[in-house]
């Protein structure tokens, strides 16, 4: 049984996408990251980083105590590796897949994430930040147009790559960036879409999720309160 701590997030839709199409025994325990769960000692003992989402696997291939994992690669990674799925074993094909989960991971969430937060969240608008994010995503997006000639998925067979990537560009409209000028991205993510794990994933916690936009008391809890 893994224990998934998770939040209607981007970050939290990678695993949550990934744990339904595993089709694996879990739980979801809500961590509120916009009523400042995420800041609790008791969630900053299973996360030191204070954000979504971390594991706990109760039954690890080492039949030992249970294990936890914290920031969605390591946990895209072990959990992939434990079910010998959605991450090839041969030694090449295996590398391109975290090249491009790393490249989500280092890439295109952080800078998507940034664009959101200029673009949406942000107190007052700062162009040189909307526009420096927005570019910046841009360039990401011409990056995976380009991989994406001749492929139906990032590293041809559908991965733990296409999900991460999936889970951010999902947000692409709240970044003020459209999809419409690559349209190999906008076809391959309408594949990943239409995928019934990805639709179970992202459903977890729809039902919990908050406008940041109207509220001050979440901005503060994600956004300013201190350690």
């Amino acid at each position: 049984m893994i224990d998934l701590y998770s939040w209607a997030a981007p970050n939290g839709h990678k695993v949550q996408i990934l744990v339904e199409e595993l089709e694996i025994p879990y739980q979801v325990i809500p961590i509120n990251i916009t009523a400042g769960d995420q800041h609790a000692d008791s969630y900053r003992a299973i996360n030191p980083n204070g954000k979504i989402p971390a594991i706990v696997d109760h039954a690890p291939a080492d039949a030992g105590p249970p294990f936890t994992v914290f920031e969605t690669g390591a946990i895209m990674v072990y959990l992939a590796e434990k079910e010998r799925r959605f991450l090839p074993s041969d030694m090449r094909k295996r590398s391109e897949v975290l090249q491009w989960l790393f490249w989500q991971v280092g890439g295109i969430g952080p800078m998507m994430g940034q664009a959101q937060h200029f673009f949406r969240y942000a107190p007052e608008k700062v162009p040189y930040a909307i526009t420096r994010y927005q570019t910046e995503t841009k360039r990401l997006l011409k990056i995976l147009e380009d991989r994406l000639a001749g492929r139906e998925f990032i590293c041809d067979d559908y991965s733990i790559a296409d999900m991460a990537s999936f889970a951010w560009i999902r947000i692409h409209k709240m970044t003020g960036v459209s999809l419409e000028e690559f349209p190999r991205v906008l076809e391959w993510y309408g594949r990943v879409r239409s995928r019934p794990g990805v639709g179970r994933g992202l459903n977890l916690l729809r039902d919990q999720w908050v406008d940041v936009t109207k509220s001050d008391q979440a901005k503060f809890n994600l956004f300013r309160k201190n350690c």
